[in-house]
This record gives C-alpha cells, structure tokens and sequence, in this order.
C-alpha cells in the first residue's frame, strides 16, 4: 500500500492540519505503509492543477490518495481511489470565519472534493454533521476519525529557548493558536486588558501566526500593554509555555476539533474554553466559559472565576491529563489504514 498526502499540508506548517497529516503518516510508516508527497507550487492555482492530475501519473496498484485538509481535486479521475478530510464548516455556525468571497471560493473546492473522491473523513460528531447539513451529503457516508494526543510528549518536562525565557515572565495565561476571527480573540484581548482583570498580575501570552483577515487583531495585539506576542513558536517551546501557565485559555467560536485544547490538558495544564463546535466532545474537564455570548464579560468572568480557585486548577489539570490519554493516534491511524484498505480492495 502507498498513500499520497498534499505536500502542501505535509511539508510547510499550516496548523492542525499539518500536525494531523504528519501524525498519520507517520503511524502509516511505522506500520509498513509507503508515504508518498502529491507535487506543490507557490502558486495556489498550479497547486491546485498537480494535486488534479497527479492521479494521472503516479503509480496505480494498491495506492490511495489523501487530501487531508478539507480540499482536493478539481474533477474525478477513477485511476487512482482517494478519500477527502473535511475538518469542519465553521460558516454554518458564525460568519467571521472568511469574507464572503473567501468562503464561496472555499464551499466550491470542498463541494468537487467531495463529488471527486471516494470516500469522505471528518475529525467529530459536530463536523460530519456540519458536512452533512452544508454539502449535502449522507451521513452514513462520513466516517467520523477523532485525532490523537501524544500524551507521552507533552507531559515530559521541557525547557523554554533562551529568546522565550527572557520574554515570558514566572506566572502567565496562555493561548495558542492562529491568529484570525474564528478564534475570537479580539474580546479576550479586551479582557485581559482591563482594570479588573490586570489587577491579577498575569499577562496572557500569544503564540501563534497570523492567518487571515488578521489586520485588526495584529493592531490589537501590537497596542495592548498586558500581553506578549511571541508569535509562531517550535513544539518545544509551544509544550513548554503549557506547561508553565496557570491557565490556557481558548474562547474559540467554532472548532472542528481543538488539537490545543488536548494539548495543554495533556501538558498538565487547566483548560478554559468554549463550547462552540467540537469542543463540546473535546473539552471534557476543562473548565468552560460561563455563557455563550464568548464577549468580553463572558471571558473576564470565566478567567477571573477560575483564576480565583486554585483547588479548581489543581483537579481540572489532573483530570485533563486522563482525558487527553483517550485520544490515540495509534487508534486514529489504524482506522485510516481501514479505510485505505477498502478503497484498494
């Protein structure tokens, strides 16, 4: 068996997309599975053009294409059997997550990925049912394949770079993530920035990139006087800041899954978050924002209720080390492998 990934997703970093598409091809290569790299360009639109016609020209027998990160080809090609992740549609639900025309470029490339590939994953209950209800599809069709947490991994004890050590001071709250509209950044920001809440003497920490239609939130970030920016940050920085924070927070308007809301918990870290999404099925024991409004009440209150009880912290953390272990990568790859093997029969 060989599966062929967008070296896209598998070769440049683009978020959880890239940690899910490395993770299952590693467990594919230590199972014996031939990995192979589908050709990409900086030109999105040449991109698009080799990931259409590499089943043209790539090895025929026992091999499946993936297309891991929500789009892929631009017509069917029966050569070769592929499968398509659509990891969630957060414009059923909010409509800060694209521009308009951002989104009807995205709905149409999901839409023929769906109608030119053989079978479709998602990564939660709450995401196949988005699939379903926005493309149409029938939900027996959707196969549901949570991710993995490498618990091992991030709770062994790291050490911060020097360049972080210098920026991060002994006590912090944490969010980790992209930097864009979906994750609702904007009124945890005016949170962190208020009198109330300075008066706890925690800044939050930033690690994360822009991603899109970030303009505003860069300002945001750039202007407010308790928080650092420490931008994109390694792994072994990123599972470092988790471990050392008082509290990670992720007031998210949608997630089709959550990878850092697993990650902290597995760090040993209490987790506040959102309901909105997966993180309904994800989150677990973390500590949850009081309601769903997710403004800047919203957050101050859940933030300064959990910060205030640190008996709270202690079994939110414990427990969250429990939950992530649920979560195996080892069981997410083999019913990848399931998959592939029914396509190739």
């Amino acid at each position: 068996m060989k599966v062929y990934f967008p070296g896209r997703i598998l070769e440049r970093h683009v978020g959880g997309n890239t940690t899910y598409t490395r993770k299952v091809a590693e467990g594919l290569t230590l199972q014996g599975v031939e990995v192979g790299v589908l050709p990409y360009s900086k030109s999105p639109v040449l991109t698009m053009a080799k990931e259409s016609l590499a089943p043209l020209i790539l090895a025929r027998v026992g091999a499946v294409i993936h297309y891991s990160a929500d789009t892929g080809p631009l017509f069917k090609v029966s050569r070769i059997p592929s499968v398509v992740t659509v990891h969630g549609v957060a414009s059923r639900w909010i409509s800060t997550a694209r521009t308009a025309r951002q989104e009807a470029v995205w709905r149409a490339r999901v839409k023929r990925a769906i109608s030119s590939t053989n079978r479709v994953i998602t990564v939660s209950r709450s995401s196949a049912d988005d699939v379903s209800e926005v493309f149409g599809i029938e939900r027996d069709r959707i196969s549901v394949i949570p991710h993995g947490i490498d618990v091992a991994k991030f709770s062994s004890p790291r050490d911060l770079s020097d360049s972080l050590q210098a920026m991060i001071p002994a006590e912090f709250i944490l969010y980790v993530g992209n930097i864009e509209p979906r994750k609702n950044l904007q009124p945890l920001l005016e949170a962190v920035e208020s009198a109330e809440f300075k008066k706890l003497g925690l800044p939050l920490v930033v690690a994360g990139k822009p991603a899109w239609n970030f303009d505003t939130l860069m300002k945001q970030i750039g202007a407010a006087k308790n928080v650092i920016h420490v931008g994109f940050v390694s792994e072994e920085d990123k599972i470092a800041l988790m471990q050392r924070a008082q509290l990670f927070v992720f007031p998210s308007l949608y997630e089709g899954f959550g990878f850092p809301v697993l990650e902290a918990m597995a760090s040993g870290t209490a987790v506040l978050t959102s309901e909105r999404g997966s993180l309904k099925e994800v989150g677990g024991p973390s500590l949850k924002l009081p309601d769903d409004t997710l403004g800047r009440d919203c957050i101050l209150q859940g933030l300064t209720e959990a910060l205030s009880n640190g008996d709270q912290l202690k079994r939110c953390a414990k427990d969250g080390v429990g939950w992530a272990s649920r979560f195996s990568w080892d069981a997410s790859v083999a019913a990848h492998m399931d998959i592939y093997r029914e396509l190739i029969k």
